[in-house]
């Protein structure tokens, strides 16, 4: 099934169901900080202001359409201590699969921009 992808949502070519840009958003976040290792997506100043200006920007995630093919940009912090490379695989991984289950939409590129490393916070504080 091919998708349209625009700012207004993602619709089915040949079919008549949409999908709002925010759900997209929402299945990426939840499906990233679900892995052991994430701390946070990354929301700096300069993505920040990225958002304000792009609505293919939001908290951390970008996705963006070329020639009908989704590609989703995901900025994250990692927990010290986590193999980086593990961490960001099983972040393409997740998503992946969360897009496919929920709402049966495929990516052509999912990419994870490690922003910082942190450290854990004690349970304590």
């Amino acid at each position: 099934m091919a998708f349209n992808y625009d700012n207004k949502g993602i619709k089915p070519q040949g079919g008549n169901t949409t999908f709002d840009r925010d759900i997209i958003f929402s299945v990426v976040s939840l499906a990233t900080k679900e892995i052991a290792g994430v701390a946070k997506l990354s929301k700096s100043f300069a993505r920040k202001l990225c958002g304000w200006f792009s609505k293919d920007y939001d908290n951390g995630v970008r996705i963006t359409n070329i020639d009908g093919k989704l590609i989703i940009d995901i900025y994250i912090n990692v927990y010290i201590g986590y193999n980086i490379s593990d961490v960001a695989f099983k972040v393409q991984e997740n998503i992946k699969n969360s897009l496919s289950t929920m709402i049966d939409i495929e990516v052509s590129k999912i990419n994870v921009h490690v922003i910082s490393v942190e450290h854990m916070k004690d349970e304590e504080d």
